[in-house]
C-alpha cells in the first residue's frame, strides 16, 4: 500500500508540473482559463462561468452599427474583477472597454452593454476573475455593416445531408417509393447544391441513432448546415400522445414502442448536434406530430442578395418540415415519387429563382397545396430569425 501511495504522489507531482510549465492555462475556441498560482493556498480555485445571451453564436453578423451585448457571469466565491473589451480584428485596435463595479460577496453579474461600432470585423471579450484567482475569458466575433457583410459568406462553409429511406420492413408492409425518393433528393442536393450527402437505406433503429451519433461528433464551422431527411412508415400512439418513425426492424405489435424512433427522442438528439443550422424533413405518416402541439390535439423572408444570406447564417436554426399532420400520407404510385417528394424536388429544381438561393419560405410555397397539408415549424434551440438555405451551384 505504501508503494502505491508513493506512486500516486509521484504521478500527481508530474501532472502538476506539466500543467504549470504549459502556461497555467487551458483554451477553447471561445473561452480561455487561467489559474493564478502565485499564492500557495491549498484552496480549490473557483472558475467563473460566462454565458452569452446575445449574441449566442461565436460568429455572427449585424447590418446595424448599434449592438446590444448581453451576458451572465457567475462565480461561487465572488469576483475580484469583470471587464469587457472591444477590438478591431484587422489591427487589434482597441474600440472600447469597461470595468464593471462589483460589490463584496456578489456572485452573479448580468451584463447589458450597448456599443456603436464602425463597420468591420469586431471581437468582444469578457474577462472575469474570481475572488480565489481563477480567470476565464470568453469572446464573440461580429461582422458589422452592410459593406462588410457582402463578403461574409465563408468560402469554406459546407452543407451536409443524411437521408434515411426505408421501403423494406421486417414486420410492417413494404413501401414502393422511399428509397427511390431518397436517392433522387440526395442526387439533387449533391449535384445542384453541393451538399455532401449520405443515403442510409432500410436502417434499423440502431442504424439510425448510430448515424446521427456520427454527425454529432463531426466538427462544424459556424455557417455549415445539416439536413436530415426521413422517408418511410410513421405511426402515432393516442395513449402515449407520441408520434414515431418506424424503423426496418420495428415490431408490428410493440405496445411499449421501444423498437420505434420516438419524435421526442429525435427532437432531443438532433437538437444536440453541434451544427448551428439544422433542417429536419420527414415524409412519413403522422410526421406532423413531431410538433408536440399537433400531437396533443384531437383528431417572409425575402432572399435576394448575399448580405441576407450571411445574416440568415448568423442565427441558430432548428427547423422541421413533414409531409402531413396527424394523419396517413400517400406513398405514391409505384415507380414514381411520393406527392411530398415530388413537390420537394420541384422546389429544389427551381434553384430559388434568379438569386439561386432557395429559402424555406420559398420551398414551402411548392408544398402548401398538397393534401394532406405539410406541417412546418421550429424545435429545440431555434432562434426566431433563423432559416435554412439551399445555395445552387454554378453550372
Amino acid at each position: 500500500m505504501k508503494n502505491i501511495n508513493k506512486l500516486v504522489s509521484v504521478l500527481i507531482i508530474v501532472l502538476f508540473t506539466v500543467f504549470t510549465v504549459s502556461g497555467q492555462g487551458v483554451s477553447t475556441k471561445t473561452a480561455s482559463i487561467k489559474i493564478d498560482n502565485s499564492t500557495q493556498s491549498e484552496e480549490v480555485v473557483d472558475l467563473p462561468e460566462i454565458v452569452w445571451i446575445n449574441p449566442k453564436l461565436e460568429y455572427t453578423n449585424s447590418a446595424e452599427n448599434k449592438i446590444t451585448f448581453k451576458a451572465k457571469v457567475s462565480s461561487e466565491s465572488g469576483f475580484s474583477k469583470v471587464s469587457m473589451i472591444a477590438l478591431r480584428k484587422e489591427d487589434n485596435g482597441k474600440l472600447g472597454s469597461k470595468d464593471y463595479s462589483i460589490e463584496e460577496g456578489q456572485t452573479e453579474l448580468n451584463i447589458t452593454q450597448d456599443f456603436f461600432l464602425p463597420d468591420g470585423d469586431i471581437m468582444f471579450k469578457i474577462t472575469a476573475t474570481s475572488a480565489k484567482g481563477g480567470t476565464v475569458s470568453s469572446s464573440r466575433n461580429v461582422l458589422v455593416g452592410m459593406d462588410a457583410i457582402k463578403d461574409a459568406v465563408a468560402i469554406d462553409r459546407k452543407d451536409y445531408a443524411v437521408v434515411f429511406a426505408t421501403d423494406k420492413y421486417d414486420n410492417w408492409g413494404d413501401l414502393v417509393n422511399p428509397v427511390n425518393d431518397g436517392k433522387t433528393i440526395a442526387e439533387e442536393l449533391r449535384k445542384k447544391y453541393g451538399f455532401e450527402v449520405e443515403v442510409v437505406e432500410n436502417p434499423t433503429q440502431n442504424d439510425v441513432f448510430e448515424k446521427i451519433l456520427e454527425y454529432n461528433r463531426k466538427e462544424y464551422k459556424p455557417q455549415d448546415q445539416l439536413m436530415i431527411f426521413f422517408a418511410g412508415h410513421g405511426q402515432f400512439d393516442e395513449d402515449f400522445g407520441e408520434g414515431y418513425i418506424v424503423a426496418k426492424n420495428s415490431l408490428a405489435n410493440d405496445k411499449s414502442k421501444t423498437s420505434y424512433i420516438s419524435h421526442a427522442r429525435l427532437r432531443s438528439v438532433v437538437n444536440n448536434i453541434p451544427c448551428e443550422h439544422i433542417f429536419l424533413a420527414m415524409d412519413v405518416c403522422f410526421g406532423g406530430t413531431f410538433d408536440p402541439r399537433i400531437a396533443s390535439s384531437r383528431a417572409a423572408f425575402e432572399a435576394d442578395d448575399r448580405e441576407l444570406l450571411a445574416r440568415k447564417l448568423s442565427y441558430k436554426t432548428r427547423r422541421y418540415l413533414t409531409s402531413g399532420g396527424k394523419e396517413y400520407v400517400s406513398d405514391g404510385v409505384p415507380g414514381e415519387h411520393s406527392p411530398f417528394a415530388k413537390k420537394l424536388l420541384e422546389a429544389l429544381r427551381s434553384y430559388g429563382g434568379s438569386d439561386r438561393i432557395l429559402t424555406l419560405t420559398e420551398l414551402y410555397t411548392y408544398l402548401e397545396r398538397l393534401k394532406p397539408t405539410p406541417r412546418s415549424g421550429e424545435f429545440g434551440d431555434n432562434e426566431s430569425l433563423s432559416d435554412f438555405v439551399f445555395v445552387a451551384q454554378e453550372f
